[in-house]
């Protein structure tokens, strides 16, 4: 199997990391002799957020996209971020450090029922949020993120019907901020959802003094519960602004590693997961299939490589442009 079906077939190049080779040196070395970046997510590990050049959320990883000058693009994140570079960045080659990792709210809508709904409303406004596939994004007027979701349909006549997606969650939150009746697309992300209400009641009897911030992906029972609502970054900058000392935290995990680095003397509590895990917190799986290892082969072998057709990427890029010029 050469090293193209390998990463096709399995996903990722699954070569063992040579005797000797010291995985951050020389991720670092292959790195600077390519002329590479590293856009990583909040939700990605540690280790990775540390090699990264840029790490954000979704909007902040897609303006960093369209500004870099790198010849190569290593995007660490879940599949439909790298796509996402891919369509701004049509002449660079793009790569991910495995392309299993996908994301359960992108899977939630099929092109064909996405088209269907499409076609029962076709004077409506598409708005997707930016954790759709590339094809759902082709089907799009305009992207958004939960940074600027709220800009967005506020950007859009009043008059105007819209299409909102894949989200419901974060669509009906947009839509008590707004006053606008959103047509939802009943998708939901797997690590949000699981958030679990119950535990969550156990913990705030426990630290009293604590504000529950929480993304806006979570079920609208934990938002009515949260102190404080915002994206990725918006709940970042909120404890490092708020004169509060203790937060639970209700969302992916992840972004508790940027959270101590810039509040290390803050008390930060993972908000609790339904489902039994050793973190006792809310992980997501694809996030965490990035690795060390994972990414230094894909800087070394420069697979696997994310393509797509111009018939897909040229309507997509309008709708992400769409956005980043809301969005400057």
């Amino acid at each position: 199997m050469n090293l193209q079906e390998e990463a096709t077939s399995v996903g990722y190049i699954a070569r063992s990391t040579p005797k000797g080779v010291e995985l951050i040196t020389e991720i670092q070395r292959l790195k600077k002799e390519k002329n590479a970046v590293i856009l990583a997510h909040y939700y990605v590990d540690g280790e990775i957020q540390e090699l990264a050049d840029y790490v954000g959320d979704s909007l902040g990883l897609s303006q960093a996209a369209e500004k870099t000058e790198a010849d190569l693009i290593v995007f660490c994140g879940v599949h439909f971020m790298g796509e996402t570079a891919k369509i701004l960045n049509p002449t660079k080659k793009v790569v991910v450090p495995d392309f299993n990792a996908g994301c359960s709210l992108a899977d939630s809508v099929p092109v064909a029922e996405f088209a269907a709904l499409k076609a029962k409303h076709p004077n409506a406004v598409v708005v997707s949020y930016i954790n759709c596939s590339a094809d759902i994004k082709a089907m799009t007027d305009i992207i958004c993120t939960s940074s600027n979701a709220v800009q967005i349909v506020e950007s859009i006549p009043a008059d105007r019907e819209i299409i909102f997606a894949p989200d419901a969650n974060l669509g009906r939150y947009v839509a008590h901020k707004t006053g606008r009746e959103l047509i939802l697309w009943e998708g939901a992300c797997m690590v949000h959802i699981d958030i679990s209400l119950e535990k969550l009641a156990v913990l705030k009897q426990e630290y009293p003094e604590a504000l529950l911030i929480a993304h806006p992906e979570c079920k609208e029972v934990i938002l009515k519960e949260a102190d404080y609502v915002g994206s990725t970054t918006a709940l970042l900058k909120f404890v490092e602004t708020s004169p509060n000392s203790t937060f639970i935290v209700a969302t992916e995990a992840g972004i508790l590693h940027k959270m101590k680095q810039s509040v290390p003397h803050k008390h930060l509590i993972p908000a609790p997961a339904n489902e039994q895990n050793t973190c006792a917190c809310s992980e997501c799986p694809y996030m965490k299939m990035n690795t060390l290892e994972k990414l230094y082969n894909a800087l070394y072998y420069e697979l696997p490589e994310i393509n797509l057709p111009e018939a897909t990427r040229v309507p997509a890029y309008k709708a992400l442009k769409a956005m980043l010029e809301v969005s400057a």
